[in-house]
């Protein structure tokens, strides 16, 4: 999952971040830079100088023992008694000693060892003021990557700041373009650089955009106007031959059927021009429609599918649900529900079942998956064992209405028997 946090806050915290690193990794390397080298040094001048105590007393034995860097001891083999015990089988070289003090305190020292004809040198150099002396340089390394820490904070504001600007603005006047519905060209605000590149083609991309809407608005438009004519022709025909008094009554149904079949074009034609619009019709028109009402008069268009099949339809209304939404609408939802059951069931029955705040449709047909129930309402996706003609946009009709009034449009394989359920919740 992408992080959602704003690009000057990302680049500031990378700032930040490389100024802690690099200090930390600054102060690391002194450290140990500093703790190596004055060991080597330590250890080299207190070998030095026990090798010289060594040598002198060889030389002159009666000479006393003198340490140019700290205290010192000369013993033979017979005298190393006098020594502390820890002392006494220490081999030639430097050591890192541990003793406590009277104090029951830690002191670390470090001893160098001459072993020579017999002769065994002690020098002992007393480490606990380097030791305070690296605490106060690990406390001031501490100091300085906090110091520095906030130095990077601050500089990576400032030039966030500075470099983000024109992405800022840019940002800023395409949310004020969200608000106002309307787009202005960009390019002419920016300099001619990446920024202003991709401002460029955001101009262009609206361009086409725009052009590409009012397009389908006009074409839209005229479909409408061009298809509402011959169909308010055909309805006013049917309705004028309907009140003819020699009609059979067989040539009475079929009239009914092409009105029908009429009102359902125009129908369809309004639900169309309302998703191409994407323009949500109703509550401010006054259009309440009784869904029972409509789901009766889509069984009764739907019947001439029925044909020889032996399959019975009913409508079951528990309760009396209503819809801020034209009647067109919920027709052409309920249509290709009502529809797609007949369609898939070959015996049995189906079911209109009005309850409160839903309508769901159940079938006895083949049924579907689980995982396809989705599925089903993406566009040119047909249910299994699909025949005739179909390009699969029913559903994806029905999903896209009930979308933009707000309504949830569901399918889903029955578990008492075999067959579908498809449902529209009216209130979420």
């Amino acid at each position: 999952m992408q992080s959602r946090r704003k690009l000057r806050f990302r680049l500031l915290i990378s700032f930040a971040l490389f100024g802690f690193g690099l200090s930390a990794l600054f102060a690391v390397a002194s450290l140990y830079v500093r703790a190596k080298v004055e060991d080597q040094l330590v250890a080299a001048a207190l070998q030095a100088d026990v090798d010289q105590a060594v040598n002198k007393t060889i030389e002159n034995p009666s000479q006393p023992v003198v340490s140019e860097l700290v205290k010192a001891w000369i013993k033979s083999d017979r005298t190393l008694y006098k020594m502390p015990l820890a002392w006494q089988n220490l081999s030639t070289g430097v050591h890192d000693m541990y003793e406590s003090d009277d104090s029951g305190r830690i002191r670390h020292y470090k001893l160098a060892v001459r072993r020579k004809d017999g002769v065994i040198g002690f020098i002992r150099y007393d480490i606990s003021r380097e030791d305070i002396g690296k605490r106060q340089l690990i406390t001031s390394l501490v100091a300085s990557v906090i110091l520095f820490s906030l130095l990077s904070l601050a500089i990576g504001m400032w030039l966030s700041r500075k470099v983000l600007k024109p992405v800022t603005e840019l940002a800023r006047r395409l949310r004020d373009f969200r608000k106002a519905g309307r787009a202005e060209p960009l390019a002419p605000h920016f300099a001619d650089d990446e920024v202003g590149e991709l401002a460029q083609a955001l101009d262009e991309y609206s361009t086409r955009l725009t052009a590409m809407v009012e397009r389908d608005r006009e074409f839209n438009s005229d479909v409408s106007h061009e298809l509402r004519t011959p169909l308010a022709v055909i309805s006013s025909t049917t309705e004028l031959l309907q009140g003819s008094p020699d009609l059979t009554d067989k040539l009475r149904e079929r009239l009914k059927r092409i009105e029908r079949a009429s009102r359902q074009a125009t129908e369809l034609i309004e639900a169309l021009l309302l998703l191409s619009r994407a323009e949500r019709r109703g509550p401010t028109r006054g259009e309440i429609t009784d869904i029972a009402k409509v789901a009766a008069d889509v069984i009764e268009s739907q019947r001439p599918q029925i044909r020889d099949k032996p399959i019975e339809v009913e409508l079951l209304q528990h309760d009396s649900v209503t819809v801020n939404a034209p009647a067109s609408v919920l027709s052409v939802a309920l249509t290709n529900l009502i529809g797609n059951a007949i369609k898939y069931t070959l015996e049995g029955r189906v079911t209109v079942q009005v309850e409160k705040g839903r309508i769901d449709i159940i079938d006895t047909g083949p049924g579907i998956k689980p995982e396809d129930a989705e599925r089903l309402f993406q566009r040119g996706v047909r249910g299994e064992g699909a025949g005739g003609s179909g390009a699969g946009l029913g559903l994806a009709i029905v999903r896209r209405l009930c979308d933009l009034y707000g309504w949830d449009v569901s399918m889903r394989p029955r578990t008492d028997a075999n067959g579908a359920i498809a449902s529209i919740v009216f209130e979420r």
